[in-house]
């Protein structure tokens, strides 16, 4: 016969509610009915098509040794709720609210004895993403999670009763590359995100990477809604920048990625100096190079790195516009970069783009602007495929991420941390 923890099984409210519950107390395990829950931490990772959940940790290691012998897929079951922070409006879509239950590969005990339950998850898997996408607004949203853990068979521990957990706590959403930018407001108010690199002696000043995101990851303002949050977890853009690998190739770089107030095409002039004010700041206030800042940027953020080009033509030691856009998209109207601002971009330029790609065409936005900007190097795909799974062909800031796209041997990342002012 096992030994309850608890009375009732509690749902959190999701993941920002959880973050407001009180951490349970210890279990004093030497009786009966016990009244604190066992929390647990959803874990994630960014993938190339976005962040998703990939395991649930328990906080176990308080009630004992566990036999691990006894743990399986089967001991727990998950199920996941995701649902959207901001009301969606009758005959409005949004991708991917979810309710269903997630797949447990393995269970296991980590070093500190707290079960770790692994899911399911792939590249366009549905159900374990934390992103939703509003069709109307154009943007992803961090979507509320709830997580129901419910265990099916008593846990064994090394020195006492079987043990039958009933009340679980979810606790927070933990994702190591994404935890690892620190939140911040610039003086005009706008919001971004900073990775710091390691503190060592045997560095002076480091180089500077400003990546501006898509149209999907600003904010929703008629909504309130201005997360700085989905610039990192839409995709690997300004994560890869700050791997390991990346960080040894430009000695230690601060990586900066600032949200928008809407999307940087709505007007790219006004938010160029509200940019150039978040870097210029960190360049005041941080051990940063004014030789070697870099600006990248994708699809809407692609068009925002060629115009912070034109507007500060001595600013950028390099710059890498993908999938940009330089026509306006329904084919009407003016440019959003004249010819003639193309032709004066002085800045080195490795633009990328996909043949595929039916959301931005590369003939008249990165092709043509390959044309026209003195000197820059392109790598045109045919496709977006990455570890055998296709992606859209709008998707090439993938490759970028991977320091996949190299010209004579070069790969686009040396190439930028080669480049000074």
């Amino acid at each position: 016969m096992s030994t309850p923890v608890t009375r009732r099984t509690v749902l959190a409210g999701g993941a920002g509610a959880a973050l407001g519950l009180a951490l349970p107390g210890s279990a004093a395990l030497a009786g009966g009915h016990h009244e604190s829950g066992v929390r647990f931490t959803l874990h994630a990772r960014t993938l190339d098509g976005g962040e998703q959940v990939t395991s649930v940790t328990l906080d176990t290691s308080r009630l004992g040794p566990i036999d691990p012998a006894v743990l399986s897929p089967g001991t727990f079951s998950v199920h996941a709720k995701a649902t959207s922070p901001i009301p969606i409006a009758p005959g409005d879509l949004i991708f991917s609210e979810y309710d269903l239950d997630r797949t447990v590969t393995a269970a296991r005990l980590d070093r500190r004895g707290n079960i770790v339950l692994e899911l399911s998850h792939a590249e366009g898997q549905p159900g374990g993403g934390t992103l939703g996408y509003i069709l109307s607004r154009g943007r992803n949203v961090q979507l509320d999670l709830v997580y129901t853990i419910t265990q099916n068979t008593p846990l064994v521990r090394r020195n006492g009763s079987p043990l039958t957990i009933t009340r679980f706590v979810q606790g927070r959403l933990s994702n190591p590359e994404v935890d690892a930018f620190t939140h911040h407001v610039s003086g005009s108010g706008l919001k971004y995100r900073l990775y710091s690199p390691d503190r060592s002696p045997h560095h002076g000043r480091r180089p500077l990477i400003l990546w501006l995101h898509g149209g999907g990851e600003g904010a929703s303002l008629p909504d309130d809604y201005y997360d700085n949050e989905t610039t990192l977890r839409a995709n690997r853009g300004p994560l890869g920048f700050a791997t390991p690998e990346a960080q040894r190739i430009f000695s230690g770089a601060y990586v900066v990625a600032p949200q928008s107030t809407s999307y940087w095409m709505e007007d790219g002039p006004r938010f160029a100096p509200l940019i150039r004010e978040i870097v210029q700041d960190l360049v005041r206030r941080k051990r940063v190079d004014p030789d070697r800042i870099y600006v990248a940027g994708c699809s809407n953020g692609g068009y925002m790195s060629l115009e912070m080009t034109v507007a500060y033509p001595d600013l950028f030691a390099a710059s890498v516009p993908i999938c940009g856009v330089v026509e306006p998209l329904g084919g009407d109207g003016p440019p959003l970069i004249t010819d003639a601002e193309l032709a004066g971009i002085r800045t080195p330029t490795w633009l990328v783009t996909s043949r595929d790609d039916d959301t931005v065409p590369p003939e008249t936005n990165t092709i043509h602007a390959h044309d026209l900007i003195p000197g820059s190097l392109m790598s045109l795909y045919d496709s977006v495929v990455w570890d055998g799974y296709q992606f859209p062909g709008h998707w090439s800031w993938i490759y970028v991420a991977r320091n996949d796209p190299s010209l004579n041997g070069t790969h686009i990342w040396q190439w930028m941390a080669r480049r000074r002012r």
